[in-house]
C-alpha cells in the first residue's frame, strides 16, 4: 500500500437534506457543516450535478473528446443512479477534488463531529489507487 495516494471525502446525505442542500446551500440546518467546510476552504458539490456539467459540456464541445461521455450520461439517465448521486457530495477542498491524506484526514475528524445530523447519512474517504476504485465497463471502451 502506498501513502502516495491522494483523497477525496464524500458525504451521503438524506433525500430531504440532498434536496434541501440542492435547493438552498445556505439554510440554517446546514450552518455547522458550512462552520467546517470554511475551516477547511472547501465546498460541496453534488456528484449529479458535477455529472450533468461534464455531460452538457460534452454536448456542446463534441462527444469525441470526453471518453466518458456514454458511461456519464447513461450513469444520470438511470433513476436508480441518478436517486443515489443526487444524495451524494463530494468536497471540494481550495477548488480541488482530490487532495493530500493530511488534508483528508482533518476534514473526516472534523465531519465525523457531525454524526449527530439529521440529514448526513455517510461520510466517506477514498483514494485515488486504481486498484480500489471503479474501472470503465468494457461496453464503454473503445480501442485506440
Amino acid at each position: 500500500m502506498s501513502d502516495d495516494w491522494n483523497y477525496q471525502i464524500r458525504i451521503t446525505l438524506t433525500e430531504e437534506g440532498a434536496t434541501k442542500f440542492r435547493a438552498d446551500p445556505k439554510l440554517q440546518e446546514f450552518s455547522m457543516l458550512h462552520s467546517i467546510l470554511a475551516k477547511h476552504d472547501a465546498a460541496l458539490k453534488c456528484q449529479f450535478d458535477a455529472f450533468s456539467e461534464y455531460v452538457a459540456v460534452a454536448e456542446s464541445e463534441g462527444v469525441e473528446k470526453y471518453f466518458l461521455y456514454q458511461w456519464t450520461k447513461d450513469t444520470i439517465e438511470d433513476p436508480k443512479k441518478k436517486a443515489k448521486y443526487l444524495r451524494s457530495f463530494t468536497i471540494y477542498v481550495l477548488d480541488q477534488q482530490i487532495y493530500s491524506g493530511d488534508v483528508a484526514d482533518a476534514l473526516e475528524k472534523d465531519l465525523n463531529s457531525l454524526s449527530d445530523n439529521r440529514f448526513i447519512l455517510g461520510i466517506s474517504k477514498y483514494d485515488t489507487n486504481p486498484d480500489k476504485n471503479p474501472q470503465m465497463p468494457a461496453k464503454y471502451r473503445t480501442s485506440v
